[in-house]
């Protein structure tokens, strides 16, 4: 069968070279950012919220939430920090694409996909976020300021636009400042990456009819729509954590450990798990969605 960059098969097929891998891989990833993103922007400010004992939380919940972006700020609120990851998603995907196949020589044995050694399968996927996180650190830092703004309880600079805001960090911090809270990407994007292959490899074997070398079109969307899901709820409270840290103002917290105690102290370990409907509700479709533009976009190249 073809072999998938984000997921090679039992058999041993050739890889994409890395052109058709950049340029799928940035079609899958786009479809992901435009299917996920408002979504996103509902979890970051669930997360980012500030909380009072005895006091009504700013939100109610997910649908609340938007209704409240989308009467303050209108349906574009809901879109706001999308052009970092836009910007990223082609060189990330294909970093992505290099770090698991890197991953894959130095952890997977040669029958791991046949006999679905998912350890190693996982361990492969997990050393991708080397790669990725140069680009996803610091765009997620601009992403989730840019998010939070128009929070009641926001209390720092407000950016008009990426420029601004850059220029703005960079003055508060130099380079330090921009890239807060990559070591908590690098982190979170290790255990996502670890579940989000392992789990799509598995569904995709279980789901591959006898005599097949692959699964349907719509059995591919539920492997990667549930592998989406899987690595969201083993990741989220390391987002929580790493949204709450890139989003306070200078100074506030002496790092990461520092956000996880004053959550765990104020909110118990639900506080972890703000924002986990959104999270799932976006999960699905936007990870069937990345896979589908990937295969497509793939299969297109192929042709040419």
């Amino acid at each position: 069968r073809r072999s998938s960059a984000m997921g090679d098969g039992e058999t041993k097929v050739k890889q994409p070279g890395a052109l058709k891998s950049f340029l799928a891989g940035g079609a899958g990833g786009i479809c992901l950012v435009l299917v996920g993103h408002p979504l996103d922007t509902i979890k970051v400010r669930i997360q980012t919220m500030e909380v009072v004992a005895g006091q009504k939380p700013q939100y109610s919940g997910m649908v609340d939430c938007a209704k409240q972006i989308i009467a303050k700020e209108g349906p574009t609120g809901l879109y706001k920090g999308m052009a970092a990851p836009l910007a990223g998603v082609a060189p990330m995907y294909a970093l992505c694409f290099l770090g698991y196949g890197t991953g894959k020589k130095l952890f997977c044995d040669d029958d791991a996909f046949e006999k679905l050694k998912l350890t190693q399968i996982g361990m492969a996927g997990a050393f991708s976020s080397v790669f990725t996180t140069p680009i996803l650190g610091p765009g997620e830092r601009l992403k989730c300021v840019l998010q939070i703004q128009n929070n009641p309880g926001y209390q720092g600079t407000k950016y008009g636009s990426y420029k601004e805001l850059v220029s703005g960090l960079w003055k508060e911090g130099g380079i330090r400042s921009i890239c807060r809270g990559s070591g908590a990407t690098l982190v979170r994007d290790g255990v996502a990456s670890f579940f989000y292959f392992s789990t799509y490899e598995l569904l995709k074997k279980m789901w591959t009819p006898k005599g097949e070398t692959g699964p349907s079109v719509l059995m591919t969307f539920m492997a990667g729509g549930f592998a989406g899901m899987a690595n969201w709820a083993a990741m989220l409270p390391i987002d929580t954590v790493k949204s709450r840290f890139q989003t306070a103002p200078e100074g506030k917290y002496s790092g990461v450990m520092a956000v996880g105690r004053e959550i765990l102290a104020k909110e118990g370990v639900a506080g972890f798990y703000r924002g986990l409907t959104p999270v799932m509700v976006r999960a699905f479709p936007a990870n069937a969605a990345c896979f589908l533009g990937y295969e497509a976009a793939a299969a297109g190249l192929t042709k040419l």
